[in-house]
């Protein structure tokens, strides 16, 4: 798992996996994967799936990188409490997952709870 600096202000999150590495032959296993997970967790509640490079490729203009095969993205909430009104602009997370032919790789934002930080780190190395 590597973290670094997205366009010099968003922490990320980023793990590749080799295809030759894992059981999962494509994107959607993948996702599928995350949103047992997420189902199966006590707090957390998955909201949707979204065909990321779908969309893109709809767009009369758009630009993607000839490497990336498929994009999508899972979203989901881990919110046990709301302190503030500024929770609402953090939440919920998004797990986007891309095939880039001979790996997969899957990058998340750093969320700011460490224990969610901890599970979605989890469940990602045991893909």
């Amino acid at each position: 798992m590597k973290q670094s600096i997205f366009k010099e202000k968003y922490p990320i999150f980023s793990y590749e996996i080799p295809k030759s590495e894992t059981d999962k032959k494509d994107v959607d296993e993948i996702i599928a994967y995350y949103k047992q997970k997420i189902e199966a967790h006590p707090v957390a509640t998955y909201i949707a799936t979204f065909d990321h490079y779908a969309h893109t490729k709809s767009l009369k203009e758009h630009t993607i990188n000839p490497d990336i095969k498929d994009v999508k993205n899972i979203i989901f909430c881990f919110g046990a409490e709301i302190p503030t009104t500024k929770v609402a602009g953090i939440r919920p997370r998004s797990i986007g997952v891309c095939d880039l032919g001979d790996k997969f790789v899957i990058d998340f934002m750093e969320a700011p709870n460490e224990k969610a930080n901890s599970f979605m780190e989890e469940w990602t190395k045991n893909i």
